[in-house]
């Protein structure tokens, strides 16, 4: 590249730079990726390195990016908080080691401290006498935002420290992702705007002027570095963070002290597939000189430690072309949207489809087939188109008004957004879909009768419901294409040993409509028999804690519905008979306690469902004036504030079995 060319290029760089970085930190809002943001950065970098005399003082590469707000106070930061510079393949990585132990002159293994990079907002917290005094954004490093109102309304950060120390805090505000999950559906309910990465609502949750809103808002902090001018309290990063601990603060449990860059690389390997197993977005790995005395005599460049670096993780969003728009018919008549895309890598696989939920969400979006879509995939399975290029115009995808299976007028029910078809007893994909669903793990549970297997059934006319499954004989699945006799044998016997359900398993796989397996397990408990359900009317229904008018009146409709009457008369005659609870009832000790579950416990969430059963208790899927108690875990989101602010009693593991001891005692005398 010749000069005049190098000069234009940098002007356009420092620009997007510059805007995009107004963008990502004073508004919460990225128009482009970070990997699109890096790239844009290295570039910047490469061409000031190969002509030095256009690198300015003014440039995005000397900078800390971001800068305060009007609405906040702005705030002189005692310590400057720096960036980091960061690679995102490994040479980089070893690259950066070399010039380090090039500038210690040194030939031995350096400690290191690994640690996830959290994706959330840069906060300093000062205290003086172990108070907290000041809570500030990073800003642009040497002017933050007065926050400490918000940062108050946090809950694992200590207002008051265990020992009476003057020290700087400084770590990140996040939100989980099922918080960021629920937070989004909350909005999309309410037509509020959604957040488009966890990153964006921990920054706009922290951020309002109402710390009302922010006490509401489930957000979290993990510290990572202390700043004391007492040398004598650690020596070591790893020691700091350990103090940090002591002190009462949060520390990711994930940061590890190793020796030398390569099992740095491996770490960053590992966490590059294991991070899409926490409840919480990274977005790479922080590597830091352990030692202090070294990390001083290091330095800094303008913007960023020499002795510290950051590994980043390939992108979890990217752009791709929308190709085609797929329409899928559900069990309940549900039309649903799937976006068709150029296949993609994204998070380490590569991606072909994403979810576009609801044409409200299409309209939302203003998207259309031949759009340039960015799909994120962060701790979700099915990856989610989140917005098109600003500057592309092809107008909105219109909504079909026929069923895509059955070509029934389409409708929209009061309340919803979905649009059904109402076809119910004709309609192919929804007769198929209830098949399905009735033989898949979350329901009826039989193994071999899948998609295709139903499909081939369908298709051949042997069975037009899931009643039906159960009048085949091992000569039917035979005639199906690739099914030898032991494998019919199998799909044979499987239904036979589903004959005897529990009554949750049998309600949940009629597909009722708003009966998902948490309310069905509510109505179990409360109506043992078949027959009692079909008998219960809408008052003795919605006396149930956690049961609804809506729920209510539809298991009504349902049993009430003369197609559904045939289809429980049939399977009553092939032998399919509910048989209630399926856990033992050994104690009513909790007899008229209803307890809700929340967070991440040590033991799968149906362990302390059916220890409650046993003892005489119910569970709920939501907080209310009933909950008797709340069993909160790790990460316990909404449930937690709901039922603190109705007072409800919350339990952890520990309490949960000093209770169970206590009924017991007090049982026996």
């Amino acid at each position: 590249m010749d000069f005049t060319k190098a000069q234009k290029r940098t002007e356009e760089l420092k620009k997007l730079i510059r805007e995009n970085n107004e963008a990502y930190y004073v508004f919460d809002n990225p128009k482009i990726t970070d990997y699109e943001y890096d790239e844009l950065f290295r570039e910047l970098k490469r061409i000031e390195e190969e002509f030095p005399i256009l690198k300015t003082e003014d440039s995005p590469t000397q900078k800390v990016g971001g800068s305060a707000i009007k609405e906040f106070k702005e705030i002189k930061h005692k310590y400057r908080l720096y960036s980091l510079d960061n690679s995102n393949n490994y040479d980089d990585l070893r690259k950066w080691y070399a010039r380090v132990k090039k500038e210690y002159q040194i030939e031995k293994d350096l400690e290191l401290v690994v640690e996830l990079k959290i994706d959330g907002l840069s906060c300093a917290l000062s205290y003086e006498g172990g108070n907290l005094i000041l809570g500030a954004t990073r800003g642009n490093g040497i002017i933050g935002e007065n926050i400490t109102e918000n940062i108050k309304e946090i809950k694992n950060i200590p207002q008051k420290l265990n020992k009476p120390l003057n020290i700087e805090v400084r770590g990140e505000v996040y939100m989980s992702i099922s918080s960021f999950n629920k937070l989004n559906e909350d909005n999309i309910e309410n037509g509020i705007r959604e957040f488009a990465n966890p990153r964006n609502a921990a920054a706009g949750s922290l951020r309002q002027l109402d710390s009302k809103i922010t006490a509401k808002r489930d957000l979290k902090f993990f510290a990572y570095t202390l700043i004391s001018e007492d040398k004598s309290l650690f020596s070591t990063h790893n020691e700091a963070m350990q103090m940090l601990k002591e002190l009462g603060f949060d520390v990711n449990p994930n940061y590890k002290l190793v020796k030398g860059i390569e099992p740095v690389v491996e770490l960053c390997g590992r966490w590059e597939t294991e991070r899409f197993n926490l409840d919480y977005a990274t977005d790479g790995m922080v590597i830091k000189i352990n030692d202090i005395a070294k990390q001083n005599e290091l330095g800094f460049t303008s913007r960023a430690p020499k002795w510290a670096t950051a590994f980043k993780f390939p992108p979890e969003e990217v752009w791709t072309k929308l190709e085609n728009i797929e329409l899928s018919v559900g069990k309940t008549g549900a039309v649903t949207p799937v976006a068709v895309l150029t296949p993609v890598q994204l998070a380490g696989t590569i991606v072909k489809r994403a979810s576009l939920h609801n044409f409200d969400e299409i309209e939302r979006l203003k998207i259309n087939i031949g759009n340039e879509v960015l799909i994120k995939k962060a701790a979700e399975i099915i990856p989610k188109v989140i917005k098109k290029r600003d500057y592309e115009d092809l107008g909105i995808y219109d909504a079909p008004c026929k069923c895509p299976s059955c070509k029934a007028p389409l409708i929209k029910q009061e309340g919803e957004v979905a649009l059904y078809c109402p076809n119910t007893l004709e309609c192919p994909a929804q007769i198929k879909g209830k098949i399905e669903y009735w033989a898949s793990k979350e329901a009826m549970d039989i193994d071999g009768i899948g998609e295709a297997v139903v499909e081939k059934l369908f298709e051949q006319g042997l069975i037009k419901d899931f009643a039906d499954l159960y009048n085949l004989k091992i000569d039917d699945f035979m005639q199906l294409d690739l099914v030898k006799e032991k494998s019919a044998e199998n799909l044979y016997n499987a239904l036979q040993a589903s004959k005897t359900p529990t009554m949750t398993k049998f309600l949940t796989a009629l597909s009722i409509k708003l009966i998902g397996k948490e309310t069905a397990d509510l109505i179990a408990n409360e109506f043992p028999t078949l027959e009692a359900i079909k008998n219960a009317s809408f008052e003795e229904l919605i006396k149930i804690d956690g049961i609804g008018d809506k729920a209510a009146q539809s298991i009504l409709d349902y049993f009430n519905d003369e197609n559904n009457k045939k289809i429980l008369e049939k399977l009553e005659k092939y032998g399919v008979n509910p048989q209630g609870s399926a856990v033992e009832k050994v104690s009513d000790i909790f007899i008229g306690k209803t307890f809700v579950i929340t967070g991440t416990l040590s033991k799968p969430r149906n362990f302390f469902e059916e220890k409650i059963k046993s003892l005489g208790g119910k569970t709920s899927s939501s907080v209310s004036k009933k909950t008797s108690y709340v069993i909160a875990g790790e990460n316990p989101g909404s449930k937690f504030d709901k039922a603190s602010s109705l007072g409800v009693i919350i339990l952890n593991e520990e309490d949960f079995y000093s209770l169970i001891q206590e009924h017991k005692i007090a049982e026996s005398r």
